[in-house]
């Protein structure tokens, strides 16, 4: 395997941000009940995604050839469609609490 600058560069970015969004997610898993919420499994779930696409990024980068590549396309795919689903219920989310802050408070 032969990388240039470039790709180490964003190797090792994809990396550092893989392991920052496993440590938010073995984090927050273990100082809270995130699962009993929509909000929880949102805040959980996004990291773990991205997480996952980052280290799709890196693992693709070390082995760019073969079935393992063409298996984590399909990954990709998916996790590109998570990411998607979990953006939605985000903007799902927000619009429910504004729309009960704004009837709470008449603002």
């Amino acid at each position: 395997m032969n990388m240039g600058v470039d790709q180490w560069v964003n190797v090792a970015g994809s990396a550092l941000a893989a392991v920052v969004c496993a440590a938010f997610v073995v984090t927050y898993h273990v100082k809270t009940t995130w699962w009993r919420s929509r909000t929880g499994r949102n805040l959980m779930g996004l990291p773990a995604a991205l997480g996952g696409l980052f280290l799709y990024t890196v693992l693709v980068s070390l082995w760019p050839d073969g079935c393992f590549v063409i298996i984590m396309r399909g990954v990709r795919s998916a996790l590109a469609v998570a990411i998607s689903l979990l953006m939605v219920q985000r903007i799902r989310i927000l619009l429910r609490t504004q729309r009960e802050h704004r009837d709470r408070t008449g603002v």
